[in-house]
């Protein structure tokens, strides 16, 4: 069969690109959808996430129907940050038995970066975007958490990747121990006077400049990660502020001074979509969670603080499960923040790169 590698552009093939994602999945028991309100404004260029980035979004057709997909990208924002020449593939999707296709577009993604003077290509982690799951494909993961079929493995190493960062995923099982483990880190922080205050009590001029610099203060070593921007902030506080993740995510003040953010999302899954006789676990029943503590209030309370708020809320929402959500496997301090929420690994998590001089 002829396969051909295909660039779109314009709202109609793009929505075309986008509701791939589904036709691959649609055989999942459980699953999410794709989310074609934040994917097209950004692959179109009019979105926050798009800005001060470079995107291709090529698809591997045979027979004319899509069988594969991806975005070649170049990121500024990481480029100045990290000054390492990593340009990204993402939004990867395909359907099975697809490995010369894959290996086609690939060659034609990575070979446009390479013209745009990047050394090597990174699959899972940018854009926003979560790594590749290498285990637990069943279950259904917090909502942005990526769900992909195992064989995503076979077709990004055949086309040239090599494994280059793990992840692990972390969840806890409710109890009335932890609960009250969770209430003593609050109330510790308060007695070394940290405030922890919900985002939906800080003033709306100050709740994203804040938000942003604290963010990319903790973040700024943070392996893979790109700054974040106000724009960006603004809109997901826009879309998902009334999902209630205002009033679940904080920042953590000494004095005046921010020192610590968390930012979680509630569970959403009434948006999944399930199979008849697939209903959804209480363990799936999760929210999303990211934690960043400034260098000079680590080590103090301030994480377990944060993250003792945010359980307790959806404790008294009838919350069964919480998460901590996805974690470096080499990022101890934050694997025994985890551990001392009460957290277990429940899935593990992985990110592809490819070397292009070497090919």
């Amino acid at each position: 069969m002829a396969i051909e590698i295909q660039e779109l552009s314009g709202e109609k093939e793009l929505t075309e690109f986008i509701d791939f994602y589904d036709r691959v999945n649609e055989q999942r028991a459980i699953r999410w959808q794709s989310m074609v309100a934040l994917d097209l404004p950004m692959l179109l260029g009019q979105s926050p996430f798009s800005e001060d980035r470079t995107l291709r979004p090529l698809v591997a057709r045979e027979n004319g129907e899509i069988v594969a997909r991806c975005v070649a990208a170049v990121d500024q924002r990481y480029l100045d940050h990290w000054g390492d020449d990593v340009g990204h593939v993402a939004l990867f999707e395909a359907l099975p038995g697809t490995r010369i296709a894959v290996r086609q577009m690939m060659d034609e993604a990575c070979g446009w970066l390479r013209d745009q003077g990047m050394k090597a290509a990174r699959a899972g982690f940018g854009l926003g975007e979560f790594p590749f799951a290498i285990d637990s494909y069943e279950d259904l993961p917090p909502n942005l958490v990526r769900q992909n079929p195992a064989y995503y493995h076979a077709l990004l190493k055949d086309a040239g990747f090599e494994s280059e960062q793990g992840w692990v995923d972390y969840k806890i099982e409710v109890t009335p121990e932890l609960v009250d483990r969770w209430k003593k880190a609050l109330d510790a922080a308060g007695a070394a006077d940290f405030d922890i205050v919900p985002m939906r009590d800080v003033p709306k001029d100050k709740l994203v400049p804040q938000f942003i610099s604290t963010w990319n203060a903790a973040f700024d070593k943070h392996w893979g990660a790109a700054p974040f921007t106000e724009a960006e902030f603004s809109l997901l506080v826009d879309v998902l502020g009334p999902m209630g993740m205002l009033d679940l995510s904080v920042l953590a003040y000494s004095g005046d001074e921010p020192v610590g953010v968390l930012w979680v999302n509630p569970e959403m899954t009434a948006m999944a979509v399930t199979s008849p006789g697939r209903e959804v676990r209480d363990d799936e029943r999760l929210n999303t969670l990211g934690i960043g503590v400034l260098p000079q209030a680590r080590g103090k309370g301030v994480n377990l603080a944060m993250s003792a708020y945010a359980y307790l809320q959806l404790v008294e929402r009838g919350y069964t499960h919480v998460s901590y959500t996805l974690v470096l496997d080499d990022n101890w301090p934050s694997r025994r923040t985890a551990e001392r929420l009460g957290a277990y690994v429940c899935a593990n998590y992985m990110v592809y790169r490819r070397n292009l001089g070497r090919r």
